[in-house]
């Protein structure tokens, strides 16, 4: 397009302000809350387990404006002690924080309260974790199991055929894959052990119920 001169205009490439703002609801920031032990187990495990960072689930959590809103409404004034709190960073979108701070201030209810409250609701994704894990468990040792009883075998053809032979060194390759498989297991259950010492019923305990808490 020309201008008045007759020149070529300059192409427009400024962004839709809808897509600006988009982009800008999707930058990370850092918060930081103070919420029980319980709660961070939770969010640690679940987000482990999902194969997801802590800012993805926090994200899910904290714009779900309905559920937020439901559960802010059941703790107007609510004051929480700071007694068993652990201080811990999280990096969310700037849309999340927006809207965990808005709705907590609409019902002058506590961050951290609602927090904790959207955890709990985490809770059934944690007892199914908890019975994949303990299969693991078994199912591991069933491996490795087998993993000996195809050692012994490759030691028998090695043996019998030598280890130069072309059915020894076509094992020894199925082997060496079958091993590292086995390690990278053992990795996933290590890594899903937090779940063992997990105690769901410490952390209902430790979240507020609507209705506790010190009112002013």
């Amino acid at each position: 397009m020309m201008n008045e001169n007759g020149q070529q205009k300059p192409a427009d490439r400024s962004l839709p302000r809808a897509f600006s703002d988009d982009l800008r609801g999707r930058q990370s920031v850092r918060a930081t809350f103070k919420l029980t032990e319980g709660c961070i187990n939770a969010i640690h495990i679940v987000a482990a387990h999902m194969g997801i960072k802590q800012k993805s689930l926090f994200d899910h959590l904290m714009e779900d404006i309905q559920t937020l809103s439901m559960i802010a409404r059941q703790l107007p004034n609510f004051r929480l002690s700071s007694a068993g709190r652990i201080q811990k960073t999280f990096v969310l979108s700037r849309r999340s924080l927006y809207s965990l701070e808005e709705i907590a201030s609409s019902f002058n209810a506590p961050r951290d309260v609602l927090i904790e409250l959207s955890v709990q609701r985490l809770l059934p994704i944690i007892a199914e974790v908890r019975k994949n894990h303990a299969k693991r468990k078994k199912t591991l040792v069933d491996i490795q199991a087998h993993l000996a009883g195809g050692a012994a075998l490759l030691a028998q053809i090695s043996h019998e055929l030598g280890e130069d032979d072309v059915v020894h060194e076509e094992i020894a390759t199925v082997m060496a894959h079958y091993a590292q498989a086995v390690e990278n297991i053992k990795a996933l259950v290590a890594r899903g052990r937090a779940i063992e010492v997990f105690d769901e019923e410490v952390l209902k305990r430790q979240m507020p119920a609507p209705g506790d808490g010190e009112q002013p």
